[in-house]
């Protein structure tokens, strides 16, 4: 009798994780597939010298490429330069190699990056143009400058993950070895990022993304939603002075 009990209370857990799993996976598959709908709208993909890129535009005048961080693709770039394309300036946000439906290569160095840059200028016949580059974006921008001088009429740098001079102060203190091998394995995964943020989003932003949590708690629901007027970003008004 009692071996009877013990067993049904192993089928009990069983089942008990089994629907528990079955419950996790179909969340996280239709979040996975809500994002990915998500930012597949206004892009496109063209070809290139430099293989398949995906892109989107908005906006018509002064071309401004802006080239997203590690948060996102195409999407990134035109939530934090979409705003300039009402004034005057054709905003072309990619997805850097590696990023959403632009293929990773076998090497996506940030010199790689800024040649890809060009290569999508050359399939859109665009001789040259701004260059808008937001955190890890920016040392492919930096490169483009460097590598094609020609192609760049103005840069602009958001908050960039750049060189640093070593009499700099670091802005923050070096993260243990460990955590940054955890750190790489979850942003490598969809599924242990979303679990992560569904179980310690306050550390995932603060992490991850180097943001106070509190800044968000106090943000307005207009930012939180991140429909905020980009128009009036200070790295916005000073790009539309720059290429006025």
């Amino acid at each position: 009798m009692r071996a009877n009990a013990r067993l049904a209370v192993w089928i009990a857990i069983a089942l008990s994780l089994a629907t528990a799993s079955l419950w996790i996976w179909w969340r996280f598959d239709g979040d996975i597939q809500k994002a990915i709908e998500r930012v597949a709208r206004g892009s496109v993909l063209v070809q290139t010298s430099c293989g398949i890129i995906e892109y989107q535009e908005a906006g018509a005048g002064v071309p401004l490429l802006a080239v997203h961080g590690s948060g996102g693709g195409h999407d990134q770039g035109m939530a934090f330069a979409g705003g300039l394309a009402s004034q005057g300036i054709r905003v072309i946000a990619m997805s850097r190699l590696g990023y959403l439906r632009t293929p990773m290569p076998a090497d996506a160095s940030a010199a790689a990056q800024a040649d890809a840059h060009v290569c999508l200028l050359d399939a859109l016949g665009i001789p040259r143009a701004a260059v808008m580059g937001g955190s890890a974006g920016a040392p492919s921008a930096l490169q483009m400058a460097m590598r094609h001088p020609d192609r760049v009429s103005a840069l602009v740098l958001l908050v960039p993950l750049a060189y640093k001079p070593s009499t700099q102060a670091e802005s923050a203190p070096p993260l243990l070895p460990w955590v940054e091998a955890a750190m790489m394995r979850m942003i490598g995964s969809d599924f242990l990022f979303w679990s992560a943020l569904h179980l310690a989003r306050d550390r995932v932003i603060k992490v991850v993304l180097a943001t106070p949590p509190e800044l968000l708690a106090h943000a307005s629901p207009q930012e939180r939603a991140g429909r905020g007027d980009a128009r009036q970003h200070p790295a916005c008004v000073a790009t539309r002075r720059r290429l006025a």
